[in-house]
């Protein structure tokens, strides 16, 4: 169980470097000695690779003063490297080696950072299952998979160019620096120093700036693509209506901000790289102007003058990248702001400290004067009590409202009690792991989805490694083992999205299965035949009564008629119990359990009526109508 108040990583807006800090553990694994040692072998190739880079414009000088014949080296090189065209070679060697280093060196930190990447994705993924169920009821799916996407791709962009692009920019700036101060004072170094700072300041005001536009593109970035996943989820539902022109409306106005904030991303990027140009293109140019004219003073040779030159050029590019360096740990931070403000999001329900697994003994459930809400302004279970013995079957009816489905939902400890208790063999969910609650229950829930995959592999999710008998066994039991072997691939069909290629008698029988591969000491049947018809109802309630013989059964029921042998009957409403009793103590109360009786009988008589007046027009019998008017 992770901790959920342990912050691991903090989207800081204006510290990339306390960012680092938090990310350091990722890049430099407690466990993964060959990791470190990647990190450090990097560390060297880029150390050796900017002590190569400063030899650069040193042999163009040489090779400049060489042609113009005035090269004056003795003793700092050897004979043969005094001519011009050695000095020229050498000055391109040294160019690709310290290409060769840099690409070395990202080379040897790819699985670093990559690795990072993995570790901090699965911890969020990890966190996203941890979290309660009111929190995945109260987010959209698609925008929560688009956060997470430019999380990982923030955290990578992060890691790269902090280690990358930063660090070895420093240290090129201070060799600069010091090279341009020894060789020619302090002059130099000061124009030098202050052009790098206008051109960083400049940077991190405008990438700022940014920022914000860089947000509103996300956001509506993530609407559009919320809406267009919604849209596509509900396509049987946009067909019923013929809504296609107003959902594409919906999407087009999302897209619509994302163009607009695109637009301002770009030009603001163009704004930005035109006044880093301008800021260096100045300094640059005042440096020039000093070394010409100390060329035309005989203070400098034209080897200086190409050397001053061809250190500002290299020393643009790093400062090119400080920019984008930072814009990019800027935007990483604000992809990633929202994936961090989800591992900060505390659990609901999480494990004591000292909770233990649970013992099933006999499997016998109690809730003693459980009282509960969603909101405090509307409770919903208000002092409810009753026990489920052990190996018997308990139903909980009543109208829409009552909190039937709530009962289950506080069993499996998706939410925890405000008041009272529930108990299984007299020990508190509370004070037990939820994953050996959870491993104790099956459920057969009202709406079934299924996983994108094999019906194997549907069936396997109850209990994962089972052997392809046992999976066979489990469909024969829930009924469903004919129409599979009738598929062309048998198990290995695909259900599709949700199991939306099965009818929903179909993806039940199919969850009764996985929970018979599940083999739970506990059963709770929520609602899991109310949205089908009579006769695969039926079908499907027989099943039902296999998998329940000889387990501790809570049903939740909407049909009356699924609940006639259970050994209580609970009937709730407003959150109390307003009675209980066998189906015929009920009746004979002639109270709420016997009006609802009486009202599904009789809908369920005119339902078969009209069944038969459908068989009837269907085998060509005459049916009197009334005439036409």
């Amino acid at each position: 169980m992770a901790e959920a108040k342990k912050k691991t990583v903090s989207a800081d807006d204006g510290n990339p470097m306390q960012t680092l800090v938090n990310l350091w553990p990722y890049m430099w694994p407690a466990d993964r000695l060959d990791l470190k040692m990647r990190v450090v072998w990097a560390t060297v190739f880029l150390l050796i690779s900017k002590f190569v880079l400063i030899l650069v414009p040193y042999f163009f000088k040489w090779a400049t003063d060489a042609l113009d014949g005035r090269i004056d080296m003795a003793g700092l090189l050897p004979t043969f490297l005094l001519g011009a065209v050695a000095l020229v070679i050498f000055y391109n060697l040294t160019r690709i080696l310290q290409v060769g280093l840099n690409q070395l060196r990202d080379a040897l930190f790819a699985s670093v950072g990559q690795h990072a990447v993995r570790q901090l994705a699965f911890k969020t993924f990890v966190h996203m299952h941890q979290l309660s169920l009111r929190f995945h009821l109260e987010r959209k799916t698609g925008g929560l998979s688009r956060i997470i996407e430019r999380g990982t791709k923030g955290i990578e962009t992060i890691v790269r160019f902090t280690i990358l692009n930063s660090i070895p920019t420093l240290i090129e700036f201070i060799l600069t620096a010091a090279i341009f101060w020894w060789t020619y004072g302090f002059s130099y170094l000061g124009v030098t120093a202050f052009t790098v700072w206008a051109y960083i300041w400049f940077t991190i005001r405008a990438s700022d700036w940014r920022i914000g536009i860089r947000r509103a593109m996300n956001d509506s970035d993530t609407d559009a693509n919320t809406k267009a996943i919604d849209s596509l989820l509900n396509f049987e539902t946009v067909k019923y209506f013929g809504n296609e022109e107003m959902e594409a409306k919906r999407f087009d106005a999302s897209m619509a901000k994302y163009e607009k904030s695109a637009t301002q991303v770009w030009t603001s990027l163009g704004w930005l790289n035109f006044g880093q140009g301008l800021i260096f293109g100045i300094g640059t140019a005042i440096i020039m102007v000093m070394s010409a004219l100390a060329v035309q003073r005989g203070e400098q040779t034209i080897g200086d003058f190409v050397f001053v030159n061809a250190m500002l050029m290299q020393l643009s590019i790093p400062l090119n990248f400080i920019g984008f360096v930072y814009r990019e740990i800027r935007q990483g931070l604000t992809d990633i702001e929202q994936m961090f403000d989800l591992l900060e999001v505390e659990a609901e329900v999480v494990d004591r400290p000292d909770a233990k697994p649970l013992v099933i003994a006999q499997g016998a459930i109690a809730f003693k004067d459980v009282h509960f809400h969603y909101d405090p302004e509307r409770p919903i279970l208000k002092g409810v009590s009753f026990e489920v013995p052990a190996g018997k079957t308990v139903a909980v009816v009543g109208p829409s409202g009552a909190g039937k489905s709530t009962i289950s939902r506080l069993l499996y400890r998706f939410y925890d009690v405000q008041k009272g208790s529930i108990t299984i063999d007299g020990q508190d969910v509370r004070d037990i792991t939820q994953k050996s609650l959870r491993a104790a229950i099956g459920m057969v829930p009202q709406d079934t989805v299924l996983f994108n995959d094999t019906i194997a592999y549907n069936i396997r999710y109850g209990r994962p490694g089972a052997a392809e008998d046992d999976i066979v066994q489990a469909a024969e039991i829930a009924q469903i083992s004919n129409f599979i072997k009738d598929l062309p691939e048998g198990f290995e069909t695909k259900v599709g999205e949700r199991g939306l290629k099965l009818s929903g008698g179909e993806k039940q029988r199919v969850a009764i299965a996985r929970t018979v591969l599940k083999a739970p000491p506990i059963l709770i049947l929520d609602e899991a035949t109310s949205a089908l018809d009579t006769t695969t109802e039926h079908e499907i309630q027989s099943a039902l009564d296999i998998v329940s013989k000889n387990r501790t059964t809570l049903v939740i029921a909407h049909r009356l008629s699924t609940v006639v042998g259970a050994d209580e009957i609970i009937v709730l409403k407003g959150g109390e119990i307003a009675e209980r009793g066998s189906h015929a103590d009920l009746l004979e109360q002639n109270g709420l359990y016997a009006s609802m009786w009486n009202r599904q009988r009789e809908a369920t008589q005119a339902e078969e009526k009209l069944r038969q007046v459908r068989e009837s027009d269907e085998l060509g019998v005459v049916v009197r109508r009334p005439p036409a008017i």
